[in-house]
């Protein structure tokens, strides 16, 4: 459900505007609580779902979004792409419960500006919101320590870096089981570009089957 704020004059021009995307309205509301407190922060609209956070981002072109990863089942993570084409100024602070490095990496590498456990404290949720609104970037330092972990030893992790923006949009439509015209629909562009980037994320991540590919997306937090 859009709960949208009503006009609050001069003094809310002056402050960020945030737009809340969460699934459970509990954890929505104590983020609304939470960040309403801080005087440069305004809570302008809060959403529930992947195409409703699209819908309200654009409509309201928030100094920050702050999104949950998976909302009603689906990954929100192919949609930062679109969410940011749709509204460029628009900072996105990713609010989750998943500790896997991997989520982080593919977050921050298709344009997340932050990334943030909800185990955090209250006070690094409204810091980190002021930081990303200000062109930073944040990364919570338990979740960066993790990252560099994954990054130093554990094998295939650095395969991400080749993916781009678009590929990664490509290979969760691909395990979702859509067909090449399906995704150059969805994507607005022709089919011989799909088969482009196809080739390109079989080439880098060495995948043949679907079954491959599944897991492949699952790895990097593409899948609900």
């Amino acid at each position: 459900m859009n709960a949208d704020r009503p006009e609050q004059g001069m003094d809310a021009v002056s402050r960020l505007s945030v737009v809340i995307a969460d699934d459970h309205p509990v954890v929505r509301a104590g983020m609304r609580v939470l960040l309403s407190q801080d005087d440069s922060l305004e809570v302008v609209a809060e959403s529930s779902t992947v195409p409703e956070t699209v819908e309200t981002v654009t409509r309201h072109q928030p100094s920050v979004l702050v999104l949950d990863l998976t909302m009603a089942g689906q990954s929100s993570l192919p949609s930062i792409p679109d969410l940011l084409a749709a509204s460029p100024g628009t900072r996105v602070l990713i609010l989750t419960m998943q500790e896997d490095p991997a989520f982080a990496r593919a977050a921050l590498r298709i344009g997340a500006a932050g990334y943030l456990l909800k185990e955090a404290a209250a006070e690094e949720l409204v810091g980190a919101a002021r930081q990303v609104a200000k062109g930073a970037t944040y990364l919570q330092p338990a979740m960066g320590a993790r990252l560099a972990i994954a990054d130093s030893g554990a094998p295939g992790t650095a395969g991400d870096a080749a993916l781009t923006a678009r590929e990664l949009q490509v290979l969760s439509l691909l395990a979702l089981g859509h067909t090449n015209q399906e995704i150059a629909r969805r994507l607005y562009v022709s089919v011989r570009t799909v088969e482009t980037h196809r080739a390109r994320v079989r080439d880098k991540l060495k995948t043949e089957t679907r079954a491959e590919l599944i897991a492949a997306a699952r790895e990097r937090g593409l899948l609900g």
